[in-house]
């Protein structure tokens, strides 16, 4: 496997929250040279959080808000994305690093609100 590092933000402008859930997030990366680019929805990579739907909701939403208070709006961080070439929706796997160090992904397994998967 082979990650391609960025820096990158959350998607602004859009109707809906760029934080979906705890695993899914819609990011834009900066190419460099004044240059940006909309990856859409991407999957935080090695991770599996609850769903908002269905009897894991109290828990998918308490994952939510926890990550919506990690990454403020408009705040740069470092992306490292892979295409999925297996997954049904093709969507960029992702690991966020903040600028302190913080592993978001592994933060997220630590915490207890996601658990660590292979896929």
């Amino acid at each position: 496997m082979s990650l391609y590092t960025y820096r990158a933000r959350l998607t602004e402008g859009t109707k809906n929250h760029p934080i979906y859930d705890a695993d899914t997030v819609r990011l834009t990366v900066d190419l460099g040279f004044g240059l940006t680019s909309n990856l859409g929805p991407c999957r935080l990579y090695g991770i599996d959080a609850p769903e908002l739907r269905g009897d894991e909701r109290p828990a998918g939403i308490a994952a939510r808000d926890f990550l919506r208070d990690l990454i403020e709006p408009g705040q740069w961080f470092t992306v490292q994305t892979i295409k999925d070439a297996k997954g049904k929706y093709g969507r960029y796997l992702c690991k966020i690093v903040l600028d302190d160090g913080t592993n978001i992904n592994e933060l997220l397994v630590e915490t207890g609100h996601a658990v660590a998967r292979e896929y």
